[in-house]
This record gives C-alpha cells, sequence and structure tokens, in this order.
C-alpha cells in the first residue's frame, strides 16, 4: 500500500530487531505469546505496516494505532493490545521470522495472507469478525480474501491507481496534454527530458512496490502475472515486449535513474518536489504532493497503455488477519468489529488518503473529487493472484529482482517464471 495501499509478501527470515513497540502494559516482543495475563486479561499482540513517513512523523503508523489502541482498551479493559508498527520494506521478513519460531502474532496487517493458509495458520474471518462486518464488506474484495471458498484475509484498506503528471513541467516543456499511449508518454518523456527535467518519468522498480509499477505496465500490453486460464504468464510475449519498452526508456534517460533501485516513496518525493514530469501513483500520494512544490500543480489521468489510457488498473488490497496459536478468537473478533464500526477505519482514509473495503466508507467518501477518479476504477480493477498460495514467494522475488528487467527482460522474467512454477 507499501499497501503501501498499497502489496508485501513473506521474505526469506531475517533476525532483525522490531521497529518498535506499541500500546499495552505488556512488555514483551510481538511474537511472545499472548497468554492470560493476571486477573483474567488477555493481550493481544499485533504487528502492522507502517503507511506513514516512520517513526516521529506526525502521520507515523505508530502513533495511529497507538491512539486507536488507547480508545480501545478504554471501552474493553480486559483486552490489552500491544502494536508493533514496521515499515514495509521489512516487515515481510520480521513476520516471517516470528512464525519460523514459532511465535507469530495474535494479528497481522500487511499485504498478503495466502502463505499463511497452507500452513494452517491463521482463523477464518467468520471465526474473528461479527456478521454485520463480513455484510460490509464489499463483495468482489471480500471474494479476494478466500482461498479454496474459505476466506482467512480480510480486507484492510484499498487503493488504485492512475498516471499523476507535473503541469507546469509540462507547458514548460510544450507538452500540449498528457499522453494516452505509450509511444505519446516516450515523446512527452523526451520533450521533458529536453527542456532539461531530470527525471521525464519516474520508475520506481526498487523493492518497496516493484509487483506494482510492473503490473501497471504489464495491463499496458494485456500481459499480467498469470493468463486468462490462471496460469502463470510472468515471462509471456507481451511482458518481455513490455519491459524492453522500458528498457528503451532507461536506455534513452527518459526515467528515473537506475529504476531497479528506487523505492516508490522517493520517487513520489521527487515529484512532490518538482523534479519528475509523469509517475504513477494512487490517492495515498495525494497528501504528499499537496505538501510539496507541485501543489495545485498537477493532474491526474487514466494510465497510458501500448494503444490506449488503461481501462483496467491496479487495485491494490492490504489485508489484515489472525493467527490461531494463541486462540483468541472473542478477544481479536472484539477488535476487529471496534476497528471497522468505529471512527478508527475513517481515520485511517483520511490520514493516509487510502479507499475504504467497506460500503459505508464508499458511501462516506462519494463527495471528495480528489479521490473520484480512484473510487470510479476500483470497480473494473485488476489485482494480484492474492489467492494463489504461490504469490506470497513470487512477489517477494519480484521485489528483490524485477528491477533488472528493464536491463534483460527475457532473462529475469524467465527466472521468476521459474520460481512460480517451481514446486
Amino acid at each position: 500500500m507499501n499497501k503501501k495501499l498499497v502489496g508485501a509478501a513473506l521474505g526469506l527470515a531475517a533476525t532483525v530487531t522490531l521497529a518498535s513497540c506499541g500500546s499495552g502494559s505488556g512488555t514483551g516482543t510481538a511474537g511472545d505469546s499472548g497468554d492470560k495475563a493476571g486477573g483474567g486479561q488477555v493481550t493481544l499482540k499485533m504487528v502492522a505496516a507502517d503507511y506513514g513517513d516512520g517513526p516521529g512523523k506526525p502521520n507515523s503508523g505508530q502513533k495511529f494505532w497507538d491512539e486507536v489502541v488507547a480508545e480501545f482498551e478504554k471501552a474493553n479493559p480486559a483486552i490489552n493490545v500491544e502494536v508493533t508498527v514496521i515499515n514495509w520494506n521489512d516487515i515481510d521478513k520480521q513476520v516471517a521470522t516470528m512464525v519460523q519460531n514459532g511465535q507469530p502474532p495474535d494479528i497481522l496487517q500487511t499485504g498478503d495472507y495466502s502463505g499463511f493458509v497452507k500452513d494452517g495458520l491463521l482463523h477464518k474471518a467468520e471465526e474473528v469478525l461479527s456478521p454485520g462486518v463480513q455484510q460490509d464488506l464489499l463483495e468482489k474484495f471480500a471474494e479476494f480474501g478466500k482461498v479454496d471458498g474459505v476466506a482467512y484475509g480480510i480486507p484492510f484498506v484499498s487503493s488504485a491507481r492512475a498516471l499523476f503528471y507535473n503541469k507546469e513541467l509540462f507547458t514548460k516543456a510544450g507538452v500540449a496534454e498528457p499522453p494516452k499511449t505509450w509511444d505519446e508518454l516516450k515523446a512527452a518523456a523526451q520533450k521533458l527530458k529536453d527542456a532539461g527535467v531530470s527525471q521525464p518519468f519516474g520508475l520506481p522498480l526498487g523493492q518497496e512496490e516493484a509487483q506494482a509499477e510492473a503490473f501497471l505496465w504489464m495491463l499496458g500490453n494485456g500481459g499480467g502475472y498469470k493468463d486468462a486460464s490462471g496460469k502463470w504468464a510472468i515471462n509471456s510475449p507481451q511482458n518481455v515486449e513490455t519491459f524492453t519498452f522500458l528498457k528503451g526508456m532507461v536506455d534513452a534517460g527518459l526515467t528515473t535513474p537506475n529504476p531497479g533501485t528506487k523505492d516508490r516513496k522517493t520517487v513520489w518525493e521527487d515529484f512532490a518536489a518538482g523534479k519528475v514530469g509523469m509517475a504513477n501513483g494512487g490517492p495515498m500520494s495525494i497528501p504528499i504532493f499537496d505538501a510539496g512544490a507541485v501543489k495545485d500543480k498537477y493532474g491526474v489521468v487514466a494510465i497510458p497503455g501500448k494503444t490506449g489510457p488503461l481501462d483496467t488498473t491496479l487495485g491494490v488490497m492490504d489485508w489484515i488477519m489472525a493467527f490461531n496459536k494463541n486462540n483468541h478468537p472473542e478477544e481479536i473478533k472484539k477488535f476487529f468489529d471496534y476497528f471497522y464500526t468505529g471512527p478508527a477505519a475513517q481515520k485511517i482514509v483520511d490520514l493516509y488518503k487510502l479507499l475504504p473495503v467497506t460500503k459505508s466508507g464508499i458511501q462516506k467518501l462519494s463527495g471528495d473529487e480528489k479521490l473520484k477518479p480512484f473510487l470510479d476504477a476500483l470497480p473494473n480493477a485488476s489485482f494480484y493472484p492474492f489467492t494463489d498460495p504461490k504469490w506470497s514467494e513470487v512477489n517477494t522475488q519480484i521485489k528483490q529482482t524485477m528491477g533488472g528487467a528493464v536491463q534483460d527482460p527475457a532473462k529475469v522474467l524467465g527466472e521468476l517464471q521459474k520460481v512460480a512454477e517451481a514446486g
């Protein structure tokens, strides 16, 4: 979303010190068991991804969750919730370590859930959500939380993507209107470069969210991670052609330099500073841009495809889930119900400009003009293959290696295809 509405998956195990510990009276780390404490109290351990700008920042995820937990604990004095917030680049590796050590959290909020299902680690959604909350979830989104017809992943927030462009730089470069096709995009990027713009197109293929940027470009050529029959198609002719086009853009100096080392956050900060002519982004980009030099100087349009604007775009869902090891479904249900039915769900939308995953939440935003292009895109959005348990491993590899596809498309995409097809 990361979540970066944000997507993330299980990474290789790594022993890393947790970023920070959150609210609650316990003193353990997020992987400790949540057994009942004295007085019949239950302590729930929660790990969450940081949608903000990091520890100590006004919009930090730790600050958000500490406030939510404080209010929840007032209303539910028998339940303590300890939240550990971790940045998107590290969360999956750290959670993998917790799980491998037999100390999963009770609650996890991140970009993927399917890898935990195959190992039998999660509560079913119906065990930790009240019927009212289940019925309020957008049906299409809730369907993606199912494996073999059973829901385990609970949609947390969503997002869609569009093309942001700097109107001032376009005028300076003599670009009359935003591009609709790849050829128009390349021509606009060349004009921007000729006008002295250092990053005509911001291309983040670093590990933060390479899977999203890559997918947007694949969609523009009728490609994707899987084909229409559901088979892995990462190295399809369409995808190889897509990255061959991107290789030409990179070689011509029309993109972010060394895109494989650039994260989305860096590219968006550069766009906000007026250094980038065009970049793909989501509603969560808006607060960053509005706080920068481009405030009131940017436009938002559909992402260009090979022959015309995309008629579908990337729909990103991040997830919240409950691990079953400590057997606290009733306490988790109270916390989830508090989050979805109270002010917390709306607050996270307001704070990070992410999109809600409930019918009631969408209705509340219907009059927000800045979010309208993204709300309109959600019904026809395309999603990652969340429900395939292999996606966790494939997603991790994409983050680590996809940046190399702009140097050798066939080789890198072929290697990723082998990962997807391995037994």
